[in-house]
């Protein structure tokens, strides 16, 4: 399974890193995260961390939760999480934060896994139920969130 969701900012890059990079206040500026916490802190944006999120379906919520190791790449404005438990374990992630010709930034998260170790049906419950209906929708919503924040955060508000 691999999902890429993409987002445009009229933020820097350099703010849309920040922000993207910031997990510890995530749950302050995006209402989908229920809490991230750092169980070993290696500085800022590294280590494991720990993250819960809502997924909101019409008239309910479901809960996620995943654990992720989380290093940074400063120079090329990469974020990269290795899942390491949760149904989303061994999940491979990155956040990819560039500058674009227009003078816009692009953010995007890129998702490979093989999916869950359930037997016969875990390649397709990740292709088909996992992938797009809760891995994308809450990256999509983090990344609106992400842009609202670092936007917001160039304007002085």
């Amino acid at each position: 399974m691999r999902t890429v969701d993409e987002a445009t900012s009229r933020a820097t890059p350099a703010t849309c890193f920040q922000v993207a990079a910031d997990v510890e206040r995530w749950p302050e500026v995006l209402p989908h995260y229920r809490w991230v916490r750092f169980h070993e802190k290696e500085g800022f944006g590294r280590g494991t961390v720990e993250m819960a999120a809502w997924r909101n379906f019409p008239g309910f919520r479901w809960p996620t939760w995943w654990v992720s190791t989380m290093t940074l790449d400063v120079e090329a404005r990469r974020v990269y999480y290795r899942h390491i438990d949760g149904i989303t374990e061994g999940m491979q992630v990155v956040w990819e934060v560039d500058s674009s010709d227009d003078g816009s930034t692009r953010l995007r998260i890129v998702h490979e896994w093989h999916g869950p170790g359930w037997p016969l049906v875990g390649g397709a419950a990740a292709e088909w139920i996992i992938g797009p209906h809760f891995i994308s929708q809450i990256a999509g919503r983090t990344l609106e969130g992400v842009v609202d924040a670092a936007e917001a955060r160039e304007a002085g508000r």
